[in-house]
């Protein structure tokens, strides 16, 4: 009697929290093209760095982390640690570029340096690795309110599509950047007790480290240099192309605001990446014998109502913010680059069709949700695929020689095409992934301007003339 009503508390808690923040969604929702896609530029810092985190921040890592720490050590906490170093690296080598360029979208940044079918190629690795990653989220997400409410996964993810695509079909950049504000501190305050009731469970770090193997706590446990080196460089490929993340930089008041949101963001991740670490390996700890993808939810069981309450309500609020950054970031390269070229819309035709594709990039990843393979492989292989992206804006941004538009669409095009191939070979020779992607773009784009000679500045002045 007792569990049923702490389930009825906790549906009670989350139904509440869903109706509220959908109000506040419609209240706050974006009213214009430029709120959609920029808030207008009305963003402060704290705020835009609340964004930046959540996109790293979400069930799918919260939830993926935990599940590799379970079986690999603390060592996996790196694949969030990263991300604190790659948004140190953002804010102070690229944030100030980017924005410079007027641009809200990675596109339309490269199509400045290197034009338009660079463009369209970058358009279509980002849109198809966004699409992937809410793959992720809807699966990580679907597992844990499964694991809360005993509902089918598939259920569980048309709940989440349903929820989300209503948050960004109608709020923009504008109605989620608010609404994030109140999702990460619930998702904060949700992973804060979760470790917590970790450690009084296991009675302390001290048992665990104790009767657990000893790679569970080195620096690389079962992971090694390699892989942690890789996660370094995909975290900063998604950083630095990620369609969101230039969206919500170009969202703040000035250059230097961008800047300083970049290093809040750093700053939230940290605290975040060690706790679900540990939470991972008490789980491991406690409960050897479960599915590891349950490592953070399983916790649950053991909270009173009220905490169960917040916890729950937490992992649903990272799944609602992490699935609507991601698909509000699809839509506005959709929209930007492939309808409004072609159609020419008038400002409300054009937030008219923004909001019915939301709809339909909210939906498809549905599609795959039975068939995603173990979640931070996933993860890591979409910041591949945005990886190569990013090591063509810095070329282009640092190396001006070699901004080739044939360099960089040919590139670009062959790296998407290895890096999956060598994603689904399963990494042949324990090269990760993450490597083909980065090193590919960079060889093409070398070997093109050995050959191109001079055809560069040609192509150069034309892009100057057609700005």
């Amino acid at each position: 009697m007792e569990s049923v009503s702490s389930l009825s508390l906790v549906l009670a808690v989350i139904v509440i929290y869903i109706l509220f923040t959908t109000w506040l969604t419609f209240r706050l929702r974006s009213k214009s093209n430029a709120e959609f896609n920029n808030a207008a530029k009305s963003l402060p810092a704290i705020v835009v760095g609340i964004l930046l985190m959540s996109e790293f921040i979400g069930t799918k890592s919260t939830v993926g982390t935990a599940e590799s720490a379970f079986t690999d050590g603390i060592a996996s906490s790196w694949s969030l640690l990263t991300v604190t170093i790659a948004f140190f690296l953002f804010a102070f080598y690229l944030v100030n570029k980017f924005y410079g360029t007027g641009k809200y979208t990675i596109s339309g940044i490269i199509e400045q340096k290197f034009g338009k079918s660079t463009k369209t190629v970058v358009s279509v690795i980002m849109i198809a690795a966004l699409l992937l990653v809410n793959l992720g989220n809807y699966l990580s997400g679907s597992a844990a309110i499964a694991s809360l409410l005993g509902l089918p996964i598939m259920t569980c993810a048309i709940i989440t599509a349903v929820v989300s695509t209503f948050y960004f079909t109608f709020g923009g950049m504008k109605g989620v950047a608010w609404i994030t504000i109140l999702h990460s501190a619930v998702k904060y305050a949700g992973v804060l007790i979760t470790v917590g009731v970790a450690l009084y469970l296991t009675g302390g770090f001290k048992p665990v480290m104790e009767k657990l193997p000893e790679h569970y706590f080195t620096w690389d446990g079962n992971i090694g240099g390699g892989t942690i080196f890789a996660w370094l460089i995909g975290n900063m490929g998604a950083i630095f192309s990620t369609q969101f993340i230039i969206q919500a930089i170009t969202s703040s008041k000035s250059a230097k605001e961008a800047k300083r949101s970049s290093i809040y963001a750093a700053f939230l991740c940290l605290p975040l990446a060690l706790a679900i670490g540990v939470i991972g390996i008490c789980a491991r700890y406690l409960y050897p014998n479960i599915d590891p993808i349950y490592a953070f939810p399983v916790f649950l069981q053991h909270m009173n109502p009220v905490l169960t309450a917040i916890v729950a309500t937490s992992l649903v609020a990272s799944i609602f913010v992490g699935v609507s950054t991601v698909a509000l970031a699809t839509t506005t390269l959709i929209v930007d680059d492939f309808y409004v070229p072609k159609a020419k819309p008038t400002p409300e035709q054009q937030l008219k069709m923004t909001r019915i594709l939301s709809v339909v990039v909210g939906l498809i990843p549905l599609l795959g949700v039975v068939l995603a393979p173990e979640l931070l492989t996933l993860s890591f292989f979409t910041r591949a695929l945005r990886a190569s992206i990013a090591v063509v804006a810095a070329m282009g941004f640092y190396l001006p020689h070699f901004s080739s538009n044939r360099g960089a669409t040919i590139g670009l095009a062959v790296s998407g095409i290895s890096t999956t191939v060598w994603y689904l070979l399963d990494n042949p020779f324990g090269i990760d992934n993450m490597y083909i992607a980065v090193i590919t773009p960079f060889v093409v784009m070398v070997i093109d301007r050995l050959i191109g000679g001079n055809n560069d500045k040609s192509q150069k002045d034309s892009r100057l003339k057609a700005s």
